[in-house]
């Protein structure tokens, strides 16, 4: 275990990052962010990993940064502490770089910045007993780590603003219905179906894999022209590929593709 965290590779393509301080609830400390920057990029390079799985150990996702901690480094002169967070932050950007999948196991309350953590992945499974709340204004501070990037895009501005104003949190269902959650699952069926899922995605080939995250997040901030554009270009690679002869001859044959990211 490397700092507050846990990282495990799969034989299934499928690897899995554990916030895992469950004394503190998971909170996160700056040596944590730098080892959530790495494992990323070990991802991005790994051929032998698909999907990338985020979750937090025992009964709580995140519940932030370690309060006890910040509140010593609030003591760091501003330069310092300017460096610091942008140092942190370069975390969050490697969520949307990394061309594997992102899942977001959130097996419990994401509070905070470890709900900014959640709403950065590219899809969330919730237990049902999980929660999400951005209460940083209850603190003195305003949310950070992308937070008023993700909240409005996701739920829209005026939701968005009442979540952080209020402080008050969402229920797994309440957050499945606003689109922050893909799927609520019992807690004790969420293990296996995080799994279950995970496995489903890591059988696609890399390719489209990694060019459907990059046309969807492209397709949410340019114009339909832009997009078409990118779409043929990345269509057109593809269809030169043989892992798309394989799954057009698979599909013929009624039978399961065998991808080979070639």
């Amino acid at each position: 275990m490397e700092h507050g965290v846990r990282y495990e590779i799969g034989d299934d393509g499928v690897a899995t990052l554990t916030l895992d301080r469950p004394e503190k609830r998971n909170a996160v400390m700056p040596p944590d962010w730098r080892a959530l920057e790495d494992r990323l990029d070990e991802v991005s390079a790994d051929p032998n990993v698909r999907v990338f799985v985020l979750t937090g150990q025992g009964s709580m996702f995140c519940s932030g940064g370690d309060l006890k901690s910040m509140g010593e480094r609030l003591a760091q002169s501003p330069v310092r502490r300017s460096r610091e967070m942008l140092r942190m932050t370069r975390a969050i950007q490697r969520f949307r770089e990394t061309p594997k999948p992102i899942i977001g196991a959130v097996n419990g309350p994401a509070i905070g910045a470890g709900c900014v953590i959640a709403l950065a992945c590219d899809v969330r499974l919730a237990t049902a007993s999980a929660s999400f709340s951005v209460p940083f204004l209850r603190v003195g501070m305003q949310p950070d780590f992308g937070g008023a990037y993700f909240l409005p895009r996701l739920l829209g501005t005026a939701r968005a603003l009442e979540l952080l104003w209020t402080g008050d949190p969402l229920t797994a269902d309440e957050a499945q219905k606003l689109g922050l959650v893909n799927r609520v699952l019992p807690d004790a069926e969420f293990a296996n179906g995080v799994r279950d899922f995970a496995r489903k995605v890591a059988r696609n080939p890399a390719g489209p894999l990694a060019l459907s995250k990059l046309t969807v997040y492209h397709g949410a901030e340019q114009t339909l022209s832009e997009l078409l554009d990118i779409e043929a270009l990345a269509q057109t690679v593809l269809s030169k590929s043989a892992d798309a002869a394989e799954g057009v001859q698979a599909f013929v044959e009624k039978r399961r593709p065998a991808f080979r990211d070639e």
